[in-house]
């Protein structure tokens, strides 16, 4: 029961992250972002680690360090299916893939058992992040097979990010997360250079790349999408360029909270409901919509949290 709590808080909190990450990412770089939210979150995670303990052990940080490769990897599928689209299919289709790949792994490697009720759970809490990860209003139109295969990638990554965090031992704190978002700060943050001595090179000024240019896509560290806040019509306010940076180091801080809250999750219970409930995270970014910018929630989407709850009951008594 404490695990699944543990996941779907941690889910809401993604969300919140992701709400965070979009809406700064509506005046700066969706990769400029990522790259502030993984230093903010890497000085959180930095900061509390001495105060929760552990061990560490060069085998978790080198798990630590695989994490980060791949949740970058994850983030560039992520834009790469996103700037393809259609959204409408191709997030939840992230989503999706991103909750049975390690469910299969817990199920089918880990060994992990449940109760027939756990199953039924499992099966809600997948049909739920169908539902919640839809973006209504948006043109359909049938995906192409690179798009399908970035966002089927994009999910798979996600996922292994979860598995491999899975891997480290019961007592080594957060240092695995502290070694993951250190790897993802250090590649975001070349990425970030490389384009900045491109720009120059071209005659423009370094501080160029810095803003928006192209779609709007909001991520987080870990490879969640903003996926309310993704397309350039939304009806939310455009920030001052200050307030962009201050929701970028904010997005990072509540991403570090989630990964915190998920790695909790993943010792306290199993790998498969841990993951099926993580993949709930746009339920977070609905609901802040909803609340802060007053955004009309779908109908489908109720339907989606209206499942999601009975899910984690479900999966919570499992």
């Amino acid at each position: 029961m404490l695990s699944a709590a543990l996941a779907l808080i941690g889910a809401l909190v993604y969300g919140s992250a992701d709400f965070l990450g979009g809406l700064s990412a509506k005046r700066l770089r969706s990769i400029v972002v990522t790259a502030v939210a993984a230093a903010s979150g890497l000085v959180a995670l930095a900061l509390v680690q001495p105060l929760i303990g552990g061990q560490w052990r060069t085998a978790d940080l080198v798990w630590g360090v695989l994490g980060g490769v791949v949740s970058v990897v994850a983030i560039a599928l992520l834009y790469a299916c996103l700037a393809i689209g259609p959204m409408s299919i191709l997030s939840p289709l992230t989503a999706v893939v991103s909750a049975i790949a390690p469910m299969l792994w817990g199920l089918l490697v880990k060994g992990d058992t449940l109760a027939p009720i756990g199953y039924a759970g499992l099966g809600l809490a997948l049909v739920a992040v169908v539902l919640v990860g839809f973006i209504p209003g948006e043109k359909i139109v049938r995906p192409t097979a690179r798009g399908i295969a970035m966002a089927a990638g994009a999910g798979l990554s996600i996922g292994a990010f979860l598995i491999i965090i899975d891997q480290t031992s019961q007592d080594s704190g957060l240092a695995p997360l502290v070694a993951s978002r250190a790897t993802s700060t250090v590649v975001t943050a070349v990425v970030v250079g490389v384009l900045a001595l491109a720009a120059v090179r071209r005659g423009a000024r370094a501080r160029s790349v810095l803003r928006v240019s192209g779609p709007q896509l909001g991520a987080t560290p870990s490879g969640h999408a903003d996926l309310e806040h993704a397309t350039t019509g939304s009806v939310a306010a455009i920030p001052s360029l200050a307030r962009a940076w201050w929701l970028a180091i904010a997005c990072g801080v509540a991403d570090a909270a989630a990964n915190a809250l998920m790695l909790l999750a993943l010792r306290e219970g199993d790998l498969s409901i841990v993951s099926a409930l993580t993949a709930l995270y746009p339920a977070g970014t609905i609901l802040l919509a909803a609340v802060v910018l007053r955004e009309r929630v779908a109908a489908v989407q109720w339907a989606g949290l209206t499942l999601a709850l009975i899910a984690g009951g479900l999966l919570a008594v499992a």
